[in-house]
């Protein structure tokens, strides 16, 4: 049985399930709100260490912005309203990206941070204004600020994630076939499973299906 420590998704379909259901994109964000919930809990109970949502991208800041305004409201009320269950169930928070949202945000982010730092029975790392490309040339430049010789270790060890074991499984919900600029050079021997089901729609037993079929799969890594 395959051992399974991180858990990477990028949860897609928000925008399109408030149009299908409720003619608004906002909604759909809300309620995909209810399903990182539902999938926090059932990352708990699979004894998985790391969970990474994708968040907010680089290339969300296209998007209008009285969406990107709400987005921000919501993670601000996601955040203020839940750091107590983070807290109360032993949850690290770390964002990965780059934290250029407003003052008010900022500080709510920092404070979840700084009280769940030495919280062990899970680590969310949420992805906010992150592109991987970006996070890529950052640690490059890292290393020649340092001097340092570029390997593969070095720069794993200089990116956003350092000290996060790369994902086991890649979840991408939406029923879209790509990566997305996102974890590009952590996802290089992950599982990846596309689902077709829009994020609101993703549940326990999706969740748990994917853990099963990896735990019970085969790597070979490049051998035979």
């Amino acid at each position: 049985m395959n051992p399974l420590n991180h858990v990477a998704i990028i949860m897609d379909g928000n925008g399109r399930w408030g149009l299908e259901h409720f003619k608004s994109r906002n909604k759909g964000h809300k309620e995909g709100i209810n399903t990182i919930e539902k999938i926090i809990r059932e990352t708990i109970k699979n004894n998985i260490k790391f969970l990474t949502l994708f968040a907010f991208s680089t290339e969300n800041w296209k998007r209008p912005k009285k969406e990107i305004k709400f987005l921000f409201r919501l993670l601000e009320y996601f955040l203020k309203k839940k750091i107590y269950i983070f807290v109360k169930e032993n949850i690290k928070l770390k964002v990965i990206g780059k934290k250029l949202f407003n003052k008010k945000l900022d500080k709510i982010i920092n404070s979840c941070e700084s009280k769940t730092k030495n919280f062990t029975r899970l680590q969310i790392n949420l992805a906010l204004n992150y592109g991987s490309k970006t996070e890529i040339i950052d640690a490059i430049k890292l290393l020649n600020k340092k001097k340092i010789k570029i390997t593969e270790k070095k720069i794993s060890e200089n990116l956003y994630t350092k000290n996060i074991p790369d994902p086991d499984i890649l979840i991408r919900t939406g029923n879209t076939h790509r990566l997305s600029n996102f974890l590009l050079w952590q996802l290089s021997y992950t599982e990846i499973f596309f689902v077709k089901k829009l994020w609101p729609d993703f549940n326990e037993k999706d969740f748990k299906k994917i853990v099963n079929t990896f735990r019970n799969s085969k790597r070979n890594f490049g051998k035979i």
